[in-house]
């Protein structure tokens, strides 16, 4: 957490880390999704010094969470629809996006 944060972050940075933890996510990977999401939340409220373009203009983290959760979870990344393909030996795959490779491992 950087110097000056206040108390409510460094609350919302340990509930993150901790909730992380029970997940099964490695310390130091814990500490890096709790320290990221905590830095994205000061930048859009105005409390981060030099705030990145991006932090702004994303949706908040919050906001992703829910709409993963109502839409069933995060699913399968491209790299591992690519892997799985990949085993299963479908061609074209190296150029299909990630839904082109969800369809063709549907099949």
């Amino acid at each position: 957490m950087p110097r000056g944060s206040s108390p409510k972050r460094e609350r919302q940075y340990e509930e993150i880390k901790k909730s992380e933890k029970q997940r099964g996510v490695p310390e130091k990977r814990a500490e890096e999704i709790a320290a990221r999401t905590v830095n994205k939340a000061r930048a859009r409220a105005g409390e981060a010094a030099e705030p990145s373009k991006l932090s702004k203009t994303d949706i908040s983290s919050q906001q992703r969470a829910a709409y993963r959760r109502k839409h069933g979870g995060s699913g399968r990344t491209r790299d591992q629809l690519y892997e799985e393909a990949k085993d299963r030996n479908i061609s074209g795959r190296s150029k299909m996006s990630k839904a082109q490779l969800e369809r063709a491992l549907s099949r």
